[in-house]
């Protein structure tokens, strides 16, 4: 295997376990959390900070970025003026450039897609699920409220929304900027991770990388 793989999920949906055991099949690195201490390590950012701005939107910056137009000190450095959480994002944008220049791994989240929309080696897959399947593996994993599990999914995506359609020229979740959508209310964790693993095979067979 010598793809990079980014894993965009909804709530619920199982998108980390299925990161975590495709990246064990594969035998390749596995970023989710992971990746926020390499930023908080590679650009001398307080971890606490990662967490709290962590996939949440808090003018499109990544855009701007990727362009080549935001502030920067006159050796090159990025402007310590820049607002907190546009520097922390990119310190996971530079962590998640780094990242895929060490070759394959599976990175679940954090605009990682968009970031590496220009390589030619990354698989994209998107993971969605019916609510009642989403409820139910939540239940399972939080300390939350049965009548209160529907909205707590609600935030969690409309938080991810967010942040992904700030920081990037795209829409979360539009099926056009994926390789493969699955929904795990379908497969289960097991199939979805013996299709995506299928897929990636074929891709690779092909060398079809768009």
């Amino acid at each position: 295997m010598n793809s990079v793989i980014t894993i965009s999920r909804e709530f619920g949906s199982g998108g980390r376990e299925i990161g975590k055991r495709l990246s064990e099949k594969l035998d390749v690195p596995f970023y989710d959390k992971e990746l926020l201490e390499l930023a908080s390590k590679e650009s001398g950012i307080c971890r606490e900070l990662f967490d709290r701005n962590d996939e949440a939107y808090t003018n499109s910056f990544l855009y701007s970025l990727v362009m080549g137009s935001y502030p920067v000190s006159a050796d090159g450095r990025i402007s310590p003026e820049m607002p907190m959480n546009q520097r922390i994002f990119l310190a996971q944008f530079d962590t998640i450039k780094n990242i895929a220049k060490q070759g394959p791994c599976v990175i679940v989240g954090r605009c990682a897609d968009y970031v590496l929309k220009n390589e030619k080696n990354v698989i994209n897959f998107f993971i969605t699920g019916n609510t009642a399947e989403k409820k139910r593996r939540i239940l399972e994993r939080y300390d939350i409220e049965k009548n209160k599990v529907e909205d707590f999914i609600k935030k969690t995506d409309k938080r991810r929304a967010s942040y992904y359609n700030y920081y990037t020229d795209m829409k979360w979740g539009e099926a056009r900027n994926f390789d493969l959508c699955i929904n795990t209310s379908k497969t289960g964790i097991d199939g979805a991770v013996e299709l995506m693993t299928a897929y990636i095979g074929i891709k690779e067979k092909t060398a079809k990388f768009d």
